[in-house]
């Protein structure tokens, strides 16, 4: 079973989890039994092992990260695929992938350019 994990990096402002958790809340409105969970490179709860762990108690063997990044910054070079194969390691028996960086999606782009055009 593919469960996702929407990965953004945190701030100790709670607001701004805000859109990550809608982000999480669309992919479950669109695919009801897929399980979902948010993580955080830092200062938030839960980090990525923490959620990681709570899909594959729940029976998930392919994990799919959502990095909510908008370009392959440090955090999405290096931290992250740090943390994948960190994962890969402690659950042999899993698929743990890292998605590209969702403002490397030529969708992203374009939906931030008609946002800007039309106001």
């Amino acid at each position: 079973m593919i469960g996702v994990v929407v990965f953004a990096h945190g701030s100790r402002d709670p607001q701004w989890r805000l859109p990550v958790e809608a982000v999480a809340e669309r992919i479950r409105s669109r695919s009801p039994g897929t399980p979902v969970a948010c993580a955080y490179l830092e200062l938030t709860e839960p980090d990525l092992p923490t959620a990681a762990d709570s899909l594959f108690a729940a029976g998930v063997t392919d994990l799919h990260i959502l990095p909510l990044f908008f370009g392959m910054g440090k955090h999405a070079r290096e931290d992250l695929p740090l943390l994948v194969t960190q994962l890969q390691q402690q659950h042999p028996e899993r698929v743990v992938r890292a998605l590209p960086a969702a403002g490397e999606h030529a969708e992203v782009t374009d939906l931030l350019a008609r946002i800007a055009l039309n106001g």
